[in-house]
């Protein structure tokens, strides 16, 4: 089985080719120009993005043609499990629907989450994949992973969520974008952004975003993923602030792909969480 996913998973070319796992990219459109997110790194990405300011690019979602050649080349000899971005917050999966129409192998899964969240569900389906689990077991522990996981995070500014247009429930907040530091997470029920919090400075929304991880996991061993766009020393103090808060099994920091910065910004600092006993058994 080959699993395909899409780059709102936040996976480095080298995770995904260690795991044999393929990458449909999504697109940034500058002025004049469209680059293919996952060929670009996060810090060539973030450096222009600022150089760029007030100015921002917009995204773009793969096509059905692109999927459907995907699956052609892909599909040949084993069954395709096609993991992509909430339908919530992305087209995505439906540009994979209609490029599968003539595929017989293909199974889509709607993330319903992005970024950490929707890593944790491509790692444990590759995983599990070269373990020999069957279809309907890899799908059983996608569901699972996508109803404990959380994914939550703080902004420098809405700044970039509202001129993207992607603030949504958010919008509350928005009298105030260069005051409030938002915590927003993404809403199991529907896969879109929604209000955790705010706080006056980033230290205390990174605490907010702590004490919400403590109160829905209480004393479970966690898979804990802090990200941030471009701010290193902010996700230092992040992980530091959940190793005294919660019982972490396993830290990893990595960086927010550019194709979620466009709508963020370099000031992003987020967490995403899963259960340990999700993840541990995967080979």
């Amino acid at each position: 089985m080959k699993i395909v996913t899409d780059c709102a998973a936040d996976l480095t070319p080298a995770e995904a080719a260690a795991l044999g796992i393929a990458v449909a990219p999504l697109f940034i459109q500058f002025p004049g120009e469209e680059v293919n997110a996952w060929e670009m790194t996060p810090d060539a990405f973030y450096d222009r993005l600022t150089g760029m300011w007030p100015h921002i690019p917009s995204t773009a979602q793969p096509s059905a043609g692109l999927f459907a050649e995907l699956y052609s080349k892909l599909g040949a000899d084993e069954p395709l499990l096609s993991i992509h971005i909430s339908s919530g917050l992305s087209g995505t999966i439906g540009s994979a629907r209609l490029g599968a129409e003539d595929a017989r192998n293909v199974t889509l899964v709607d993330s319903m989450t992005l970024a950490s969240g929707e890593r944790f569900q491509v790692l444990a389906a590759a995983r599990a994949a070269r373990a020999g689990w069957a279809l309907p077991d890899i799908l059983a522990r996608l569901t699972a992973i996508r109803d404990a996981a959380e994914v939550v995070y703080t902004l420098e500014t809405l700044a970039y969520l509202a001129k993207g247009g992607r603030i949504g429930r958010v919008s509350a907040l928005a009298g105030s974008l260069l005051h409030i530091k938002p915590v927003i997470h993404v809403d199991h029920a529907d896969g879109k952004y929604s209000n955790v919090g705010k706080g006056r400075s980033m230290p205390r929304a990174m605490e907010i975003i702590a004490d919400h991880l403590k109160a829905k996991y209480a004393n479970q061993a966690l898979w804990i993923t802090v990200q941030h766009g471009q701010r290193p020393e902010l996700a230092e103090t992040m992980a530091g602030m959940l190793r005294a808060a919660l019982n972490v099994g396993f830290l990893e920091t990595i960086r927010v792909s550019p194709v979620l910065g466009v709508h963020t910004g370099p000031g992003i600092v987020g967490v995403g969480a899963v259960p340990m006993a999700l993840m541990a058994d995967l080979g």
